[in-house]
């Protein structure tokens, strides 16, 4: 089991590194205290894996777009782009997430050997969200509208953000983690025909990309909230597990999916808030509804800061019980 956010604000210790790192970015591009807030959650509750602390915006900053992050109100980033911008974007930097690389390695050397090291990026749709967008959505009017006006610029956009992510990925693994989780936040926001092109596709040159040229990675893709759309994807990306939202029926999903296929995820956030009883029958029923298959604890989504510690702890105790 590994959680979504488990490095993050519901911690003490957390906070308190953040008060000191300055801009979340800072923090994000200080080595030392990106692998220390990535260890925090796996001394205080030890996860079978650690995720690395970092953000799906390094990728904008890498192409030369300025990202902030306001307190309270979330990320910023300028300019918006516009078709004429998209076409002079040039090839990802890398050199500008050489802290991000090195924070790996300095995580990998204290890692205890049994705890699996997980990286990530955004997918391509849900990065482009924010590039376009200028800031988070809840309905991603801006990018929507932007692809059906400008389908060639949007195509570019895609492409270029498909290929940063393959050498993103390919400079995570080499720097030393050993699989990694494409994040599509907003993947179910989207139609089928327009979730085909602009989720299905990009993801699945991705995967195909790492696939031939680092076959020992292992893949985790998470195309948040997609419902019917989800066996789409499974038969069209070549990942080594799917992770469900927390609305999924996961005995819908498995009858649908081949047998043996590797899932992830789907507790409720929420019901990790309330703790108690509602977490124990959250717990019980996911337990009960993969009975044996192949499965990698997690939450549906991310966790949230108001979770309290103790719960957090109740969960760790009520997956590993027998």
């Amino acid at each position: 089991m590994w959680l979504m956010r488990q490095a993050g604000r519901y911690l003490p210790e957390y906070r308190e590194v953040r008060a000191r790192a300055g801009s979340f970015l800072d923090l994000c591009f200080s080595p030392r205290l990106a692998a220390e807030v990535t260890l925090q959650p796996i001394r205080r509750f030890g996860f079978d894996a650690a995720i690395l602390f970092s953000d799906i915006l390094v990728v904008p900053h890498a192409l030369g777009q300025r990202v902030t992050f306001e307190e309270g109100s979330g990320p910023r980033l300028s300019p918006v782009l516009d078709a004429s911008a998209i076409f002079g974007l040039g090839p990802i930097n890398l050199t500008k997430l050489d802290p991000v690389f090195e924070a790996i390695e300095l995580i990998k050397s204290a890692l205890p050997s049994e705890t699996a090291f997980i990286g990530f990026c955004g997918a391509p749709w849900t990065v482009a969200s924010y590039m376009i967008g200028g800031e988070g959505s809840r309905d991603l009017t801006a990018v929507r509208m932007f692809a059906f006006r400008y389908p060639q610029a949007f195509e570019r956009l895609m492409d270029v953000l498909v290929d940063s992510s393959i050498e993103y990925l390919l400079a995570q693994a080499q720097a030393g983690v050993e699989a990694v989780q494409i994040f599509d936040s907003w993947a179910g926001i989207l139609p089928s025909d327009q979730f085909a092109k602009w989720c299905i596709e990009p993801v699945a040159r991705i995967v195909d990309a790492l696939r031939e040229r680092a076959p020992g990675l292992r893949i985790i893709s998470f195309p948040r909230q997609v419902g019917s759309n989800l066996l789409q994807f499974s038969a069209r990306v070549r990942s080594d597990c799917l992770a469900l939202g927390t609305s999924e029926c996961i005995s819908v999903v498995r009858s649908q999916l081949a047998s043996g296929s590797v899932l992830q995820g789907n507790l409720d956030p929420l019901a990790l808030i309330a703790g108690g009883a509602a977490l124990e029958e959250s717990v019980r029923r996911i337990r009960c509804e993969f009975n044996g298959a192949p499965y990698i604890f997690n939450l549906g989504h991310g966790i949230l800061p108001e979770t309290p510690i103790a719960h957090v702890e109740q969960l760790v105790r009520l997956v590993r019980s027998k």
